[in-house]
């Protein structure tokens, strides 16, 4: 088994074209982040050819100048990869990630609704984990979101009896 620090190096060596920042924070945890315009590439890569083909979950983050989507993953040997990939606060978007990880779909669905990330790629469907009344717009895990909203009455939108 490699250690974090051999598989550090090895990444420095072999993707510096595309890491902005690679460091062991300790013994089986990486963290690693990519430029966005090359995270889908070098995110089939660590899947792929270097053995980290366990989503654990996805994280968001409001970082106020920026969102920061963040992927906890890892190998056959416990060895946690933590991917982040910064974005834009004007119009955030990140690729999808379901065609890989099927199970992706419910953290992604919830980028979309806590933090207004958009997910390109992700087959449409219901909302999640907000309600289908939830006001547009309103992202309620971002640092500039105002509360007050909900002061206003959220439609209850009918399921068609399943859960009346």
């Amino acid at each position: 088994m490699k250690t974090a620090n051999d598989i550090v190096e090895k990444f420095k060596e072999t993707y510096s074209s595309f890491i902005v920042e690679i460091f062991a924070q300790r013994e089986r945890r990486i963290w690693l982040e990519v430029d966005k315009k090359f995270f889908r590439n070098s995110f089939e890569k660590f899947v792929n050819q270097e053995g980290f083909n366990m989503l654990s979950t996805i994280s968001g983050l409001d970082l106020k100048d920026k969102y920061q989507v963040i992927y906890h993953m890892c190998n056959e040997y416990g060895v946690v990869l933590n991917i982040k990939v910064s974005l834009n606060k004007e119009n955030p978007s990140v690729q999808t990630i379901t065609d890989l990880f099927p199970s992706a779909e419910l953290s992604e669905r919830e980028l979309e609704d806590l933090l207004g990330i958009k997910v390109e790629g992700l087959v449409q469907g219901r909302r999640y984990p907000l309600p289908d009344g939830w006001p547009e717009g309103q992202y309620p895990l971002r640092k500039d979101w105002d509360a007050s909203v909900l002061d206003k009455k959220i439609e209850k939108v009918s399921d068609g009896g399943k859960n009346e």
